[in-house]
């Protein structure tokens, strides 16, 4: 079963977004310029790899709004991206953004659902 794993917001104005967030929720931001990307821990982490240390926490992040992603996204593990495109679409949802290389962490992908709605899957690389 897929399991929510993360969280996406996107922003006309990033430092802004990222500055209400902060002040507002207690999220720690990491920025990620290089990518274009902030990270949002919405938990205590630990030191090591930042990894949430609680349940029920869900780690997020934050890139400049596009004329695809222009709300937020939950995004759902699966176990293969390829697969879950397939099924996507063989069941009234279409892909906008095919399997990404994030590193070595993972792979990710954006899709519609059948409703329009914008969903991102993840497959992580460490299984």
């Amino acid at each position: 079963m897929g399991k929510v794993v993360h969280f996406e917001i996107p922003a006309d104005d990033v430092s802004r977004a990222t500055n209400f967030y902060t002040k507002v929720f207690g999220w720690k931001a990491n920025a990620l310029p290089n990518m274009g990307y902030t990270i949002f821990h919405t938990g205590p982490t630990n030191e090591k790899d930042n990894m949430l240390e609680e349940k029920g926490f869900i780690n997020g992040g934050m890139m400049q709004k596009t004329e695809m992603i222009k709300s937020p996204v939950v995004t759902i593990e699966v176990d293969n991206i390829e697969e879950s495109l397939k099924q996507v679409v063989a069941n009234g949802g279409s892909e906008l953004q095919g399997k990404m290389d994030v590193g070595d962490m993972g792979y990710s992908a954006y899709i519609k659902d059948s409703e329009g709605n914008v969903i991102g899957l993840w497959q992580n690389k460490m299984k």
